[in-house]
């Protein structure tokens, strides 16, 4: 399956990438979205994307490419003209692909360029209630009482839930069994019906499954509380230096001048401080997180080394 996805997502950036390339400069601005249409990084590249339109007076299109762990949509933009005028709106999701799929059709690091992260906020770790843990610490106790007998699930193998718990399980020295399902969705039908026991995932996800009882939160996987959850522990605050926040943030092609992409940090800079933005953010429990073009591919950089790591200890393999 996955030589079929690196086939699949090399075809695809050969294609498009002529197209991306004839475009004139200072013409129609390409945001791609390596995910569908609806989803966080779709809603905030079309915010995003109408206020830069007008900034910039040049139309902004946004154009969703997902799949391969939104690889497609990054190979698109790796290969593009170097002018600015192709963006790439992704998350988390493409650290932990970056570092997961051994062999792309380009170079996470040294093709794309960070423009600036605009979002970020925790994922919620979660349980059934048939689990009598009400905090991370008693979590943990559990599953050293009972060794590879508590199940967590995930959306699939190399997404930020899964690595989440794996960094969690090695900071904690526990053995929980991962239990990959294809997607969120069938995750949390499974985990509310007891099948599986533990999850990470976004507070959107499970918001109104937590306030009927369905679910219980334990934790939140930010560095501190959030202003989304005060009473909530941070999972850090029993784990010292966990920290597994989501991510938005807005690539380009690494050739792309410099003059160019700090001309685009600061025009998505104001688009952030609006209150309609800062409203869409705040819907998927996200907060305005600007950045500058070197800050973030640091924090990229970072991110991919410290999941690749997760990977080799954990002995993770690509689907």
């Amino acid at each position: 399956m996955l030589a079929a996805t690196r086939l699949a997502l090399t075809l695809a950036a050969i294609v498009a990438a002529t197209t991306v390339s004839a475009q004139p400069a200072g013409k129609t601005v390409r945001f791609l979205v390596g995910a569908p249409a609806g989803g966080s990084n779709d809603i905030f590249a079309r915010a995003i994307g109408q206020r830069l339109s007008e900034a910039l007076a040049q139309p902004v299109v946004v154009d969703n490419r997902p799949g391969a762990s939104q690889m497609i949509a990054a190979d698109l933009t790796a290969k593009a003209a170097a002018d600015g005028n192709t963006l790439y709106m992704t998350s988390t999701t493409y650290t932990t692909g970056a570092a997961l799929m051994a062999k792309l059709p380009f170079d996470p690091l040294n093709d794309l360029t960070g423009i600036t992260m605009v979002a970020r906020g925790p994922m919620v770790l979660v349980v059934h209630p048939s689990v009598p843990a009400k905090n991370v610490k008693e979590l943990i106790a559990i599953a050293r009482a009972r060794p590879g007998q508590l199940n967590y699930t995930s959306s699939g193998i190399g997404g930020i839930n899964h690595f989440g718990v794996e960094v969690l399980k090695s900071m904690a020295k526990i053995d929980m069994v991962h239990v990959p399902h294809k997607g969120m969705a069938p995750a949390i039908t499974d985990l509310m019906a007891g099948q599986v026991q533990v999850l990470l995932v976004s507070l959107t996800a499970v918001e109104a499954q937590m306030q009927s009882g369905r679910l219980r939160a334990i934790g939140v996987s930010s560095p501190q509380r959030s202003a989304f959850l005060p009473n909530l522990p941070a999972i850090a605050e029993t784990l010292p230096g966990y920290d597994n926040d989501l991510w938005w943030g807005v690539f380009t092609a690494a050739k792309v001048p410099k003059t160019t992409i700090d001309r685009l940090n600061a025009e998505i800079h104001k688009t952030m401080a609006s209150d309609d933005l800062k409203k869409r953010f705040a819907e998927f429990g996200a907060l305005a997180a600007p950045t500058t073009p070197e800050g973030f591919n640091t924090i990229v950089k970072n991110e991919i080394a410290k999941w690749g790591k997760v990977i080799r200890e954990a002995g993770i393999k690509a689907e």
